[in-house]
């Protein structure tokens, strides 16, 4: 935790999830040896768990500010970015377009008795209107730029946290939706996968 503290996390509520969240639960075996290493690593069907210090920096962003309830998350993916969520808000809707992702993240959040998560198989590009606006979304795959269904699911005041751009020149974002515009704050560069449509079973 020290070292997240040293690389500017200050919430510590942030720091807490992460310290008491058990990663190595959201991996294969194989790499279990390796879950408390501050990097990605894969978890199959070429997608990554994001490294700590990058899940407690998107998780401070959203929360910052206060007012945050209710999070569209795109991207479940094994679930761990969910986990580290889900005691600092009330609900979290979240997308995987990936099936096998989706039952084993459930899966896993399930055993550690996480209730207030609703999954959706669905393709991330489109969010989930029929259960908006939200106080935040989070997204952990990177579009070249934000789906603007995205920004109309999200309510005034309401912010979106993205990693945007091609990959090797990705940037992560805070936006702040305003009544004409939405301000945007960059939080340094980043590495995600990209953001890709359609449904895989």
């Amino acid at each position: 935790m020290q070292r997240l503290q040293e690389q500017g996390i200050t919430d510590q509520r942030v720091l807490d999830r992460i310290r008491t969240v058990p990663r190595h639960l959201f991996m294969d075996e194989a790499l279990a040896t390796r879950a408390y290493e501050d990097t990605a690593l894969p978890i199959g069907f070429g997608q990554t768990i994001s490294q700590p210090f990058v899940v407690a920096k998107m998780t401070e962003a959203l929360l910052a500010g206060g007012g945050i309830e209710k999070v569209l998350e795109i991207g479940t993916g094994c679930g761990y970015q969910t986990a580290v969520l889900s005691p600092l808000v009330k609900t979290i809707y979240t997308l995987e377009r990936i099936d096998p992702l989706l039952k084993r993240a459930r899966r896993t959040l399930r055993e550690l008795r996480i209730r207030n998560v609703n999954f959706r198989h669905d393709d991330g590009n489109i969010g989930w209107p029929a259960r908006a606006p939200f106080d935040g979304i989070l997204l952990t795959a990177a579009p070249h730029s934000v789906p603007q269904a995205l920004f109309d699911q999200l309510r005034l005041g309401g912010r979106l946290i993205a990693p945007v751009g091609p990959e090797g020149r990705q940037e992560l974002f805070r936006y702040v939706k305003g009544e004409t515009r939405n301000e945007r704050h960059s939080l340094g560069p980043v590495s995600f996968v990209p953001l890709v449509s359609g449904l895989q079973r």
